[in-house]
């Protein structure tokens, strides 16, 4: 093997563990925001449980966070609580996300 085969299998390593964790930072951030938004929403137990997973799952097929923001945004029209806070605490969720996740190694 060359050195260059073996740069190529460090990229390509590379690259699969940065996706992994991006994944992961999605779905825990998502699922973080559902219970946020579960809050806002007066639900408690299993309700916000079932909330937060939902989003996850929707998050899962659809791929794109704007989709989220815009859903609970949506959900919480209701409560006075505008996309762009939804956004923001998506995005301070990410964050929370990664930390615990490099944290756990």
């Amino acid at each position: 093997m060359t050195t260059f085969d073996k740069r190529e299998q460090g990229f390509e390593a590379k690259f699969a563990h940065d996706e992994e964790l991006m994944f992961k930072v999605m779905a825990r951030s998502t699922k973080l925001l559902g219970m946020w938004a579960a809050a806002q929403l007066g639900l408690g137990g299993g309700a916000a449980a079932n909330y937060a997973t939902e989003l996850v799952t929707t998050n899962l097929e659809s791929q794109t966070s704007d989709d989220i923001v815009r859903k609970v945004a949506a959900d919480l029209a209701g409560k006075d609580v505008p996309a762009e806070e939804v956004a923001r605490k998506l995005q301070e969720f990410q964050h929370q996300a990664l930390q615990q996740l490099e944290a756990n190694g």
